[in-house]
């Protein structure tokens, strides 16, 4: 095989490698030199094989290891190498004597496809397996090269774009514009992010974002392009706006009382419904914290545990009873619904608490004993006095007793007003038969 013409020129006397228009030449050319002294240190070396200082001393280090021993001459004469999947044919040293005590060395990439931009191999060999489509084309608006993510935003492979114009893949309007994209880039010099529209391989809408930029290859200037497709991200957004909206309408419109909770339970959102509830201005209720707005009963401990259950992410949903407190004092027992909000695995950011059913507000009253409320369930389901009595194993005198007492706590004066103020005060759960507490935590269960 016939070496390049830059190989005999290099060869070609010994000033030859100090001619700085034949090191300006090499930089174009997919050759290395390089000059060492007999304790290997490098003096000099060049040439356009390599992209970058880091894998020329790389290829260098494994010339060294070419040598028989350390401080030992290199061997003599010409032998092929490989480095980083590529072959070189070595040629080391140049001539017959080593003046100064130093050596030269030629290596020449076999094989080299000359539309490789080598200079920004770094860059190429980066992207070349990316999800990141990219690109390099000259002034005239021919692909210089390009990778797979690219080519595959036209349904093609990346030697079919090599030699190809802009043209021959867009249609004219796109052409135009991409054409005067890249002539702003050569004439200012400078970056220029960009939002790429293009239509898929099946025939769908594309959008691509990136930025383009001026490189150097084979001594001209020419513009290079990294795009993402962010497509499916866009929709995926879009899907989320909407979802966010129809979810604020139906928070604005339902009439539902409803409101966000963080996960240290302080109101980020709120309902007009919700403020209305607790007698605040929407102001006023977002930023508060929940305790706040709950009474203090015994069902309260219940709650907390099943509020650090969903921060947890051990449960996401749970329906459950608690008494609210307006800002004039007033309670009130509802149903929440409260729902994690968020994708995380180990800890819920958000949750969302629905109000679904609400008791009349009233004064608060001293908490019922058990016996009262299985008194109040048994007479809501029609159950007479001596009927309560047997079935609690208690005196008749007893019950009348509770019964004197519940009315003048709940403020009814005959049996069926008690019945109806136990269920609006929300003490008897309003969609359980036969009659149950609004704070049993089985179904079946009376209290």
């Amino acid at each position: 095989m016939r070496q390049p013409v830059a190989y005999e020129l290099y060869t070609d006397g010994e000033t030859a490698v100090d001619d700085s228009s034949l090191k300006a030449l090499l930089e174009h050319l997919p050759v290395f030199w390089w000059e060492v002294d007999e304790p290997w240190q490098v003096r000099e070396r060049g040439g356009g094989a390599f992209a970058d200082a880091g894998t020329a001393q790389r290829f260098l280090d494994r010339m060294r290891q070419e040598l028989p021993a350390p401080g030992a001459p290199p061997r003599k004469g010409r032998w092929q190498a490989r480095f980083d999947d590529r072959t070189f044919d070595v040629s080391w040293p140049l001539d017959e004597s080593s003046a100064h005590g130093r050596t030269r060395g030629l290596a020449v990439e076999v094989d080299a496809r000359p539309e490789t931009p080598r200079q920004y191999a770094a860059f190429a060999g980066l992207v070349n397996l990316a999800p990141a489509a990219a690109f390099i084309r000259d002034s005239e608006g021919r692909y210089v090269w390009a990778n797979h993510a690219y080519a595959h935003l036209y349904g093609a492979v990346p030697e079919e774009l090599v030699g190809k114009y802009i043209e021959d893949f867009d249609a004219p309007a796109e052409s135009l514009q991409f054409r005067a994209l890249d002539q702003e880039i050569l004439t200012r010099g400078t970056p220029v992010r960009h939002t790429l529209d293009y239509r898929r391989p099946d025939g769908s809408a594309g959008q691509a974002l990136g930025h383009r930029f001026p490189v150097r290859e084979n001594g001209r200037t020419c513009v290079a392009g990294i795009y993402v497709d962010v497509t499916d991200h866009l929709r995926a957004k879009l899907k989320r706006q909407e979802a966010e909206d129809d979810l604020r309408a139906l928070r604005d419109h339902s009439g539902l009382p409803c409101a966000l909770l963080s996960a240290n339970g302080r109101v980020v959102e709120a309902s007009a419904a919700a403020a209305e509830l607790f007698a605040l201005s929407l102001p006023d209720l977002v930023g508060r914290r929940a305790h706040t707005l709950l009474a203090p009963e015994p069902s309260l401990d219940r709650l907390h545990r099943r509020w650090h259950g969903l921060i947890a992410r051990r449960t996401r949903r749970v329906e459950t009873s608690a008494v609210l407190v307006d800002s004039q004092g007033r309670q009130r027992r509802a149903q929440l619904h409260l729902t994690t909000v968020g994708q995380s695995t180990t800890r819920a950011r958000h949750v969302w608490a629905v109000v679904t059913h609400q008791s009349l507000a009233h004064e608060a009253h001293p908490s019922l004993t058990a016996a009262q409320i299985r008194i109040l369930s048994l007479l809501a389901a029609g159950s007479s006095n001596g009927d309560i009595a047997t079935s609690l194993n208690l005196s008749r005198q007893t019950v009348d007793y509770h019964l004197s007492r519940l009315r003048e706590l709940l403020g009814a004066g005959t049996r069926p007003a008690l019945g109806a103020r136990a269920y609006v005060l929300g003490i008897l759960a309003p969609r359980a038969w036969p009659p149950r507490s609004a704070t049993a935590a089985h179904p079946l269960s009376a209290v």
